[in-house]
């Protein structure tokens, strides 16, 4: 998985954790494939500071997951849901992730 994919699923599972404009950068530029030249004039400020929070964005992500591991223990669910024969179970556990 390259890197911008997993910090977009990274997103999803801790995104909620950041704050208002951290959330409107990352969806900017991973999302709406916004330049930072084009992020940094839409919200007046200067490039660099967009790099910056951005960089703050990509480790907060790392580190949430570093301690919470939903991701990895969601993947980890995945697979073990491969080998459930019954299907009532298996569709209840997918529910829940």
């Amino acid at each position: 998985m390259d890197k911008n994919n997993e910090l977009i699923i990274l997103y999803d599972y801790y995104g909620i954790l950041l704050t208002d404009k951290q959330k409107e950068y990352f969806e900017d530029y991973y999302f709406n494939n916004y330049t930072l030249s084009e992020i940094s004039e839409n919200n007046h400020v200067s490039r660099n500071a967009i790099h910056k929070q951005l960089k703050e964005v990509e480790d907060k992500l790392y580190y949430y997951e570093n301690k919470l591991s939903l991701f990895s223990k969601s993947k980890k669910i995945s697979l073990l849901l491969k080998n459930i024969k019954d299907e009532k179970i298996k569709n209840e556990i997918e529910e829940l992730i």
